[in-house]
């Protein structure tokens, strides 16, 4: 036996959870399915800088921007960019006049979850299937053995979505670059070189096409990717489940780094492996009624012009616009918002690409120093 709900919002992540709130605050009521088993499930990845031009737009769209000013990391949009041998290159301080402040990503997405209306999210939800019933209408079934039918179904499930597939055969795409995820817990006593190489902010250091990519995090700990230019299965060369192992596998790639760098992976207390992939730029799909998607599910992309969490939180914000805007016409809502969806997603999408190809150049550092200092550099 299946529950219908007229808006089935398919995901609990950023982008569905603005989404779910700007339609509350316009007096439309959403349910939100996530797989997840609850809030406190795991942990939900390092610091985001939140942007005025999308991210901090969908904030005040959904009534949380006041809320979201309580959580800024102070001194987050601090920024030292350095070389191989740790000299300090560019160095900004965050004297608080920057657009583009930082979040822990746990604390905004508690911010959303605190704003809606108990029920709203459906934990424990994995979506296993989706199907078009006709008329608009769809329905999807869970691993848990549920069943729902909606009216309008939002495809918020993230890089390798279950509704995707409604809309689009586009999947992922190895980028070529891979990461290996670190955290190193209670820095200042634990990790002081490290937290010392970072400062206060955010750390970027580049050369020979890889690098690293290092917060300092508002609960104390740093958080880490080491990148590098690497065949899609090297990973599977590499134990993670021997952390010893996985950090001399890593390390081999940094042979002649500063230590100081070396040690955001040697003396760390995780290591994960990331492989980064990407829906190919400017992906798009005709009008099928009754299902949109928005987030990752929509033009997941690399991470190197900052934009993927932003968009989500737009896209949550714009959707759920147009749908008050167009309130008993579910098509003419969803036309709107993927008018706008796509050219927008696919400008950001070709930054991020071209971010990539900056960054893990063999001139990366130098064109890094360049864009820095005097703005993007020439071909």
């Amino acid at each position: 036996m299946s529950t219908h709900h007229p808006i089935a919002i398919i995901g609990g992540g950023l982008g569905g959870l603005t989404a779910a709130r700007v339609l509350h605050v316009n007096g439309i009521q959403a349910a939100v399915f996530e797989r997840e088993a609850s809030a406190a499930a795991r942990s939900q990845g390092g610091m985001l800088d939140i942007h005025e031009e999308n991210g901090q737009k969908a904030l005040h769209a959904a009534g949380l921007y006041e809320d979201f000013l309580k959580i800024v990391h102070k001194d987050g949009q601090a920024m030292r960019l350095v070389g191989p041998d740790a000299t300090v290159h560019v160095s900004e301080q965050d004297d608080g006049t920057g657009g583009r402040p930082e979040v822990d990503r746990g604390d905004l997405r508690d911010l959303l979850l605190n704003s809606l209306p108990d029920g709203t999210v459906h934990w424990g939800r994995k979506a296993t299937g989706v199907r078009a019933l006709g008329d608009g209408r769809h329905e999807v079934a869970f691993a848990d053995g549920s069943v729902i039918t909606t009216d309008l179904l939002v495809g918020a499930d993230g890089a390798w979505s279950r509704v995707r597939p409604l809309l689009s055969d586009a999947t992922p795409a190895y980028t070529g670059i891979t990461f290996a995820e670190t955290d190193l817990y209670d820095a200042v006593a634990r990790h002081p070189r490290s937290a010392a190489v970072i400062g206060g902010g955010f750390l970027i250091s580049l050369g020979s096409r890889r690098g690293f990519l290092a917060h300092r995090e508002t609960d104390g700990s740093l958080h880490v990717y080491a990148a590098l230019k690497a065949e899609e299965d090297w990973l599977d060369t590499i134990d993670f489940t021997d952390p010893a192992a996985a950090k001399t596998a890593v390390l081999a790639h940094f042979e002649g780094w500063h230590e100081d760098l070396r040690a955001l992976i040697a003396d760390a207390d995780t290591i994960t492996p990331r492989r980064i992939h990407a829906l190919p730029v400017g992906h798009r799909w005709e009008r099928i009624a009754g299902v949109t998607l928005l987030g990752d599910a929509a033009h997941v992309m690399s991470p190197f012009a900052g934009e993927g969490a932003n968009l989500a939180l737009l896209d949550g914000a714009e959707l759920a616009g147009a749908i008050a805007a167009h309130r008993g016409d579910t098509e003419a809502a969803l036309t709107a918002y993927e008018k706008a969806l796509f050219p927008r997603s696919e400008a950001s999408a070709a930054e991020s690409a071209a971010g990539l190809e900056t960054m893990f150049d063999d001139r990366g550092l130098e064109q890094m120093i360049r864009f820095f200092t005097s703005g993007p550099a020439a071909d």
